[in-house]
């Protein structure tokens, strides 16, 4: 499978971001989709790459130009990413894609997270 791929990964923080000092700018982990990679393995190989956090990927959407994947923060795996990772809240003025993307995508990886979310307390009680 060809074409991009970037995650949108929650956890207590807030989103990851890096900061892509090429574009100048904050954007979400992604990048190229290698051969025999599906959008998951991609997505999840280059936020540890850029970012140095592990993800786990609770689903996808195919947005014609790139497939997004709504994720969960597992950890921190290196403290030598490729770029420079931050936590947020809302999205930062300074972005390297286009913000109207972002305002679409980011709502529905929040709710994709606090879905699954929900059901990991519910499946917890007594």
């Amino acid at each position: 499978m060809a074409g991009t791929v970037y995650s949108i990964a929650f956890g207590d923080a807030g989103f990851l971001m890096v900061h892509n000092r090429k574009r100048g700018g904050w954007e979400m982990p992604g990048g190229s989709i290698e051969p025999g990679e599906t959008p998951e393995e991609a997505a999840s190989r280059e936020c540890e790459e850029e970012s140095g956090y592990s993800i786990e990927v609770l689903a996808t959407r195919d947005l014609g130009h790139c497939h997004v994947c709504a994720c969960m923060l597992s950890g921190q795996v290196s403290e030598t990413p490729e770029m420079e990772a931050g936590f947020f809240t809302e999205l930062p003025a300074e972005l390297a894609f286009e913000r109207a993307e972002y305002e679409d995508t980011v709502p529905w990886a929040e709710s994709v997270f606090r879905e699954r979310r929900r059901r990991s307390a519910a499946g917890r009680r007594p």
